[in-house]
């Protein structure tokens, strides 16, 4: 491996380990690195060999001194750094005292995933940075998607993430102020009635040709509209007098207003006569005055038609901005792909471990400050990225480590008997750096309990340590005390593992896995004390959410290692 590269995997991880209070994490150093250069990706195992290895020695040495190290390697990712944090919102030259006022409008037809977070997330600090108003609006006009289950989940996520919204706004609602749009449009000849087939409007779209109908005058347009509520659906719909030769295709003559006979959760079948999304998005900005507007970039395409309504109607235009959409590699957003997993039973539901909704996320035991941490961390570049899981769990590593317990957890348990093993009492932190939160006490003798897989791995010879209790080793298919100091272990040992006594009282336990694999154990007596939604650190096995609790077992879900 050249020299170049060593430096840049090494910059890379003293960068991390400073942005993360000293401990780097080999995933997001070998991403930074391949994403510099991609070309890089057939040599991603040499380059993650070096990572771990480099990651290592970095992650010793004190957080100082790490910042010491990156300051003579590379000064300018503490530069950027620090910029990031001042304001991601610098681009948007916001002045001060200037008046800010931010929406978040989702579709209630499917649960948040974490793209919506992000969006929710920059909007809201927009307005909050600034003393501006931020609204939560749910774009409810097609009666088709729109669903109960919905509106409640979405509210119900927002508030876990901690939006506190100003005003909550419905955008059926607002109906009789979309037709009073629509008919002020209809009268300065912006709009128009037509009655052509959905497959000939498709295809004249496509070909950037005039619809018959585009020069009706506006007393008759205005005629035929007082007749849609009336008329049966797909017999007339309203459409915007854009320009049919336009490159961007939004603005060919797009329909923004139709006649949907399905009933509505909120306004079941008073209304039938329905606004399409852009309509309804960009008066909704309109009345609601809203001045910034951060958004994905798969509405890119349609801002100018928005704005061109607005304009239309006489509002001022929103400053929209739309930055890179993302999605975690790997991961399904898509709804409709969802619904269809379900249905064919590959899926829990939207809380499946293998999601980034947030009610998945949420069970799984991902904080909502680390979610916050991580969807203001990738910006609001219009550069596509490809994240993955271990950028977002680096966030929240960070915060379970400090705040989670420790326990023993054995997965697949094997009993061993451990020869002149002395009794004893043996007592374990429940967090490493917390002394007040007490400890766990074990009396042992010579019969433990170990997982099948560390099992496997002892060696004739080799010096094993019980975690905190004893050093052992395997002798002629035996296992043999050896003596109790860790200072022996360490001069001398092949691994440490955890372990359980032989005793009554342990715990059957369940861990859910994110590839929906079920792992099985025991666990110590302490855990029965756990409630419902805790988060603990199963040693060497990961930080886990206790899920439920059976009357012969808990289940957990396992968030991450």
């Amino acid at each position: 491996m050249d020299e170049l590269l060593k430096t840049a995997i090494k910059k890379y991880a003293l960068q991390n380990a400073v942005r993360y209070k000293g401990k780097a994490n080999p995933g997001a150093v070998i991403g930074k690195v391949l994403a510099e250069n991609p070309r890089l990706r057939e040599n991603a195992k040499e380059i993650s060999s070096e990572a771990l290895k480099v990651v290592k020695e970095i992650n010793k040495l004190p957080l100082e001194k790490q910042e010491k190290k990156l300051q003579e390697l590379a000064p300018e990712l503490l530069e950027k750094k620090e910029k990031a944090e001042k304001d991601i919102f610098e681009f948007l030259n916001i002045r001060e005292g200037q008046k800010v006022i931010t929406a978040f409008p989702p579709e209630p037809s499917k649960y948040p995933h974490i793209g919506h977070a992000k969006a929710i997330i920059v909007n809201y600090e927009l307005a909050k940075r600034h003393n501006g108003t931020f609204y939560l609006r749910f774009e409810d006009t097609n009666p088709e998607l729109a669903d109960d289950e919905f509106y409640r989940i979405h509210l119900d996520n927002y508030k876990w993430l901690g939006i506190v919204p100003d005003k909550i706004d419905y955008a059926s609602d607002f109906m009789e102020e979309f037709y009073r749009y629509a008919e002020k449009i209809i009268n300065e000849n912006h709009a128009y009635v037509c009655s052509c087939k959905q497959e000939t409007i498709k295809e004249n779209r496509k070909n950037g040709t005039e619809c018959e109908h585009r020069y009706r005058q506006p007393d008759k347009n205005l005629e035929l509209w007082q007749q849609m509520p009336k008329a049966k659906a797909g017999k007339y719909v309203l459409r915007l007098k854009g320009h049919m030769q336009s490159p961007n295709s939004t603005l060919r003559d797009p329909v923004i207003f139709r006649v949907v006979d399905e009933s509505h959760p909120r306004k079941k079948k008073k209304y039938r006569l329905w606004p399409n999304y852009d309509f309804e998005s960009a008066i909704m900005d309109g009345i609601e005055g809203i001045t910034h507007r951060l958004r994905s970039k798969e509405f890119e395409l349609r801002n100018e038609l928005q704005r061109l309504i607005q304009t239309m109607a006489g509002f001022p235009e929103t400053n929209i901005y739309e930055f890179a959409r993302f999605n975690l590699e790997g991961v399904e957003s898509s709804g409709r792909v969802i619904r269809e997993k379900m249905q064919k039973k590959q899926l829990i539901g939207w809380d499946d471990p293998s999601l980034t909704t947030i009610v998945a996320l949420r069970r799984r035991g991902f904080l909502p400050q680390a979610i916050k941490e991580f969807v203001l961390s990738t910006g609001l570049t219009k550069t596509e990225s490809v994240l993955t899981w271990d950028d977002l769990i680096v966030h929240n590593r960070r915060l379970l480590d400090a705040k989670c317990n420790r326990y023993f957890f054995v997965e697949n348990p094997k009993e061993i008997k451990i020869e002149n093993a002395p009794e004893q009492s043996c007592e374990l932190k429940l967090h490493p750096e917390f002394k007040d939160r007490g400890a766990r006490k074990f009396k042992t003798k010579d019969r433990f309990y170990v997982a099948e897989k560390d099992l496997k791995e002892f060696k004739e010879g080799k010096l094993i340590r019980l975690m905190d209790c004893l050093n052992f080793a395997r002798k002629k298919g035996k296992f043999v005390f050896d003596s109790l100091e860790y200072d022996k272990y360490k001069k001398h040992g092949d691994k440490i593992i955890h372990w359980l006594p032989v005793q009554k009282g342990l715990v059957k336990v369940e861990v859910l896995m994110p590839d929906k694999k079920t792992a099985k154990g025991l666990a110590e007596p302490l855990v029965k004390n756990l409630k419902v939604g805790d988060i603990v650190q199963f040693t060497r096995f990961g930080f886990c959410k206790l899920d439920s609790k059976k009357v012969d077992k808990l289940v957990f879900w396992y968030t991450h290692g």
